[in-house]
């Protein structure tokens, strides 16, 4: 089943400057760790030690905000990610 992935700016630059990029899974969990296999050095920007998903990161599909329970989102052929990276500051 494929899902497409748009990549915010500075995971995209991880992911040989792809914006973009198609994989397949059945959670959204798979479909990022599917990801992580392809692009390495994007996996510690996807998720945390434990394997949860990173704190400054939001993943949306089709457009809707899916948290929580993220990693366990079941994806359907042609469903679209986007992730968003959380600014944080003071």
């Amino acid at each position: 089943m494929s899902v497409k992935i748009k990549l915010h700016r500075s995971l995209a630059k991880l992911a040989d400057g792809q914006a973009v990029v198609e994989v397949n899974g059945n959670t959204v969990g798979q479909c990022l760790e599917q990801l992580a296999t392809r692009f390495p050095k994007i996996k510690k920007r996807l998720f945390e030690k434990d394997g949860a998903l990173s704190r400054v990161l939001e993943v949306y599909l089709n457009g809707e905000s899916i948290y929580p329970g993220e990693l366990a989102t079941a994806v359907k052929d042609s469903d679209e990610l986007d992730t968003a990276v959380r600014i944080s500051g003071g």
